[in-house]
């Protein structure tokens, strides 16, 4: 009897830890998207271990911008668009909402195209077909599914990326070598290494990111009726909860980066691919998981066109989502993903309006896997304003209160700041 009830508590216990699991998970799974996916294999195919680093030590950075991120959204009750709305002046407000929409329908062009391409390796589709179909399925999904249903289809996408963690620990690896590449930064002052750097911190530390987060712990505390007169009702509880789904949320998403890097280094760069030019070769990556089967190249294909897709199923609802909590937030409509189609006819329109552009960028010529490289780069220049921002939100006394950033925090933010703002510069002096 002891041992039934100790394994139901445990279970509880399990059970209980994974409730917690919502906005910090999807937004550190959908931070692995097909933008990521294409940049960190050009990376590991293009500088070997020589940025394995950046896994390790973006951690803590990117981990404090989404916990801020979160805290904002959790204690004002209101998205990142709402509070620069109700505290800056309307400049500012058009500037960041625009940014973040040319940023994010970039983005949703480029994971719609790899999603195709993708496809292509499997099946003989014209490309223009499966982009509209995609397309299709993703605004259906989005704007007709009830949130809470949704959600829990944006966790289970999640599990597309552990192709990456067990292709990186079943091949032989020189371990000392990755060891020290993780640990000791290896840094070159060219183009060719800050543009990808640039890249790297854009698709990990992404505007997208801080959007959606905020929103969705402003949607989870309506579900959960915290939210009352108007105002969040809540207290360190809830903090520590969030603060629990972001850390493993983030920590999963970094350590994923880490695997994907490694993977690009060990099965590309060292067997003399240095450049991604398509999602063949990216999918050559995962050719070890299977290579012990009969048409193991194809069957590497299909578990690389299984994740780009689920990935991007989970990364472009994300990003039009965020795109129109920031429209429709400036401009005080009705911004939820529970509510219907026609009570939120702005706020879906954002979604479907941005989704359409990011389909018709795909018809200018662009290599999908290349547009997810440049996607990235922007990212990673487009964030540093927005950074700034979310700094002096998080740390406000008359906008946070009680729940204002600490030293830590503080410390962590401006750093991630000026990181990415140097990295930003650097790349444009080169050019």
């Amino acid at each position: 009897m002891p041992l039934k009830h100790n394994s139901k508590f445990r279970l509880r216990k399990i059970r209980k830890f994974f409730s917690l699991l919502g906005p910090g998970l999807t937004t550190g799974a959908a931070d692995d998207d097909p933008s990521g996916i294409a940049t960190y294999s050009q990376t590991g195919a293009q500088f070997g271990y020589g940025q394995l680093w950046t896994a390790l030590y973006m951690l803590p950075f990117m981990t404090a911008v989404q916990e801020a991120c979160a805290r904002i959204g959790l204690v004002t009750g209101k998205g990142i668009a709402g509070v620069i709305k109700e505290r800056y002046n309307r400049k500012i407000l058009y500037a960041v909402v625009g940014l973040v929409v040319v940023a994010n329908t970039i983005n949703i062009g480029a994971d719609i195209g790899a999603m195709a391409a993708a496809a292509q390796l499997l099946i003989p589709v014209h490309f223009v077909v499966l982009t509209l179909f995609f397309t299709t399925v993703i605004l259906l999904l989005e704007v007709f599914t009830n949130y809470r249903a949704y959600s829990r289809i944006l966790k289970w996408l999640a599990l597309a990326l552990l192709a990456y963690p067990i292709t990186a620990f079943i091949i032989d690896q020189p371990w000392p070598t990755v060891l020290k590449a993780t640990v000791v930064p290896h840094f070159e002052f060219s183009f060719d290494f800050l543009f990808i750097i640039t890249g790297v911190f854009g698709t990990t530390i992404t505007p997208y990111m801080f959007f959606w987060q905020a929103s969705q712990e402003v949607e989870e505390e309506k579900a959960k009726g915290l939210v009352r007169d108007g105002k969040p009702r809540i207290g360190w509880p809830n903090i520590h909860a969030m603060r629990k789904d972001n850390n493993v949320g983030m920590v999963i998403s970094e350590f994923t980066t880490w695997c994907i890097l490694l993977v690009g280094a060990t099965v590309l760069h060292n067997s003399g691919v240095t450049d991604v030019k398509n999602a063949a070769d990216a999918a050559k990556a995962l050719e070890p998981l299977v290579h012990s089967f009969p048409n193991a190249g194809y069957l590497a294909k299909l578990i690389f066109s299984v994740g780009i897709i689920g990935l991007g199923l989970l990364a472009v609802p994300v990003l039009s989502g965020s795109a129109a909590y920031a429209v429709a937030e400036a401009f005080d409509w009705n911004a939820s993903l529970n509510l219907k189609l026609k009570k939120a006819h702005g706020f879906y329109g954002v979604i479907i309006i941005s989704t359409l552009i990011g389909l018709a960028i795909n018809f200018v010529g662009i290599d999908p896997v290349k547009a997810l490289v440049y996607t990235a780069v922007i990212n990673g220049v487009a964030a540093v304003p927005l950074l700034f921002l979310i700094v002096k939100i998080a740390a406000s006394d008359k906008i946070m209160g009680e729940y204002k950033s600490r030293w830590l925090s503080k410390t962590l933010l401006w750093a991630t700041f000026f990181i990415m703002g140097a990295a930003a510069v650097a790349l444009f002096f080169t050019i």
